[in-house]
């Protein structure tokens, strides 16, 4: 058996090895390395992908999250609201705009936003609901959208790990990051669509945002060296985009390969007593960026040594949240104050989940774990 990584990169990269070789070589010989033919045509192809007017290329997914809320105009002392069981670079930058993170609890089951909770939290001063479509499944953007027509605020998705996931509501059928006014993903090497280096996308089906969206990423400008707007550097890059292009086309049979693998795992822990397995929402598709366990009574991180000693890798996504951090913790939301989101911090663990999963991984993994609970 080979050895067992969280995501197996370099598998995958084997069966894809002759086209994406062919893309570099492509990109190279023709030096055409920013903003160059590969960049338009994954910009193209990803939006009849996602079925959404326009997409941007960006530097990663944190600026892309940086550049949408520069796009919509807030200003420094308004107010976005978000989960904090999330990575941090949701909530990093709003403090580097001087917006005001707002936390929401999230749900026990799906790790998504309690729309109840985003609910109660707005305030005169809300601009924004960031909703975080958490290890692969869309938050409740039915939820989410009325929410912002009730009180005229935008919505921005991060998306990072959920490309490719479907949600199904009062709109149809959408893919996520396409149904508020501008979502976001990474296209880090980790990611369901991940690059050989740093990437991201922003999404949207508005005109204006769109173009005020290229402005900010290309140093507020659109004419070159005419600046109409304060803006930043942030374009992705044309071996990247190379890479992408293959990977896109693949990304579909990705997503069945994870839910193939997660499926092993629901069967295998299903009557497993102190274990829970992820949760699915009944209007979103899932594609497993992770697949996350909650482990009760205390026996996480035993679990994770244990897997660890068979050479098993386990990862906490996210053993402190974000309201709870140095950075960010504050009088507004004291340990206590996100009772779902703290308790899902001491139990959560993600085992491994690659497109590359084969039988006998699976078999050890599943058994490793029952050995523990047994």
């Amino acid at each position: 058996m080979k050895p067992i990584q969280m995501v197996d990169l370099v598998g995958q990269y084997e069966k894809i090895k002759p086209e994406v070789d062919a893309a570099l070589h492509e990109v190279i010989s023709t030096a055409a390395f920013i903003n160059g033919p590969q960049v338009k045509a994954l910009e193209q192809e990803l939006a009849e992908y996602l079925k959404v007017k326009h997409v941007i290329g960006c530097g990663n997914g944190t600026d892309g999250l940086q550049v949408a809320l520069m796009a919509l105009g807030l200003k420094p002392g308004d107010e976005v609201i978000t989960a904090s069981f999330t990575f941090v670079a949701t909530v990093e930058v709003l403090a580097l705009l001087g917006l005001v993170p707002v936390f929401a609890d999230v749900l026990p089951g799906t790790f998504n936003l309690d729309p109840a909770d985003v609910a109660r939290k707005v305030t005169p001063k809300t601009k924004a609901i960031v909703p975080v479509h958490l290890f692969g499944q869309s938050a409740d953007m039915d939820a989410m959208l009325a929410i912002a027509r009730e009180y005229n605020l935008y919505v921005v998705e991060d998306a990072c790990q959920s490309i490719g996931a479907d949600h199904s509501g009062s709109n149809g059928k959408r893919k996520s990051g396409t149904l508020g006014d501008i979502g976001v993903t990474s296209f880090f090497p980790s990611k369901n669509l991940g690059c050989y280096g740093d990437g991201g996308a922003l999404f949207t089906n508005d005109d204006e945002l769109a173009m005020k969206i290229r402005r900010v990423c290309n140093h507020g400008s659109r004419q070159r060296y005419y600046h109409e707007t304060v803006g930043v550097n942030s374009r992705l890059d044309s071996l990247q985009a190379a890479v992408l292009r293959v990977k896109l086309k693949h990304l579909d049979e990705y997503a069945r390969a994870r839910n193939a693998a997660a499926t092993v795992y629901d069967e295998a822990f299903g009557g497993l007593k102190g274990l829970t397995t992820p949760g699915r929402s009944s209007f979103s598709s899932h594609v497993f960026h992770q697949y996350t366990l909650r482990v009760a009574g205390g026996r996480r991180d035993a679990l994770k040594k244990h897997l660890e000693e068979q050479g098993i890798p386990a990862m906490i996504y996210y053993p402190v949240p974000c309201h709870l951090q140095d950075a960010y913790k504050g009088d507004r939301f004291p340990a206590g104050s996100l009772p779902v989101t703290e308790h899902l911090a001491a139990e959560v663990l993600s085992l491994p989940m690659s497109t590359e999963l084969d039988a006998g991984q699976l078999q050890h993994i599943t058994r490793a774990v029952a050995s523990f609970f047994n």
